[in-house]
């Protein structure tokens, strides 16, 4: 392969796998469909996402993911469980995207690049999440849950088909929640020292 086709190969993977972070099954099942198609070559290992029993369960599994997001309670429970689980799909999804590399290589940056992506995507929706709920008593959710299955949907068809241009918009996502959760962290750091911080200012007794 040319270094243009890892380039290329790389960034299917990245844009897919962060995907996996607004819905876990919509990018697996994309890439089973074009898996199956023979749009896209799976690396070696991974010819079992090209099958129909796989077709068959991430599709089941997409609906019901994406139907139980607008189910108030279960979307909360979700993000606990789709968590570590976007990790997994994120890791498959860049593994799966890599080929004529060493396993160690692909499996490394699988869960390097895959799963880091996917978690940090995750992570900045189940945030806006919380934030959300405690903010109009889950009447928001439903609304959030739209987007994020539109994003998923859309994202992951335009990995398959614009990989290069997908990786650099969900490279820039993934920078701005970093960022996100970097002022989040610092605010709660605030918060917490505020009282200690007054009662050892010049004030204090």
């Amino acid at each position: 392969m040319n270094p243009s086709d890892y380039f290329l190969s790389a960034a299917l993977g990245l844009a897919l796998a962060a995907c996996s972070g607004f819905r876990v099954f919509v990018p697996l099942l994309a890439a089973s469909i074009a898996y199956r198609t023979g749009y896209l070559a799976p690396s070696p290992g991974f010819a079992w996402l090209s099958s129909w029993p796989a077709l068959a369960v991430l599709g089941t599994a997409t609906v019901v993911e994406m139907v139980g997001y607008y189910v108030p309670v279960v979307d909360n429970f979700l993000d606990t469980l789709t968590t570590p689980a976007a990790f997994i799909a994120g890791t498959l999804l860049m593994t799966s995207s890599l080929p004529e590399l060493s396993p160690v290589l692909r499996w490394g940056l699988g869960v390097l690049v895959g799963g880091g992506a996917a978690g940090v995507v995750q992570s900045g929706t189940a945030l806006l999440r919380a934030g959300s709920t405690a903010t109009t008593g889950g009447l928001g959710n439903p609304l959030f849950a739209t987007l994020e299955n539109i994003l998923a949907v859309v994202g992951a068809a335009l990995g398959v088909l614009l990989p290069l241009i997908m990786a650099g918009l969900m490279v820039l996502v993934i920078v701005l929640v970093l960022s996100r959760i970097r002022r989040w962290r610092a605010g709660r750091r605030q918060r917490a020292d505020g009282p200690s911080a007054n009662l050892d200012g010049p004030n204090s007794v």
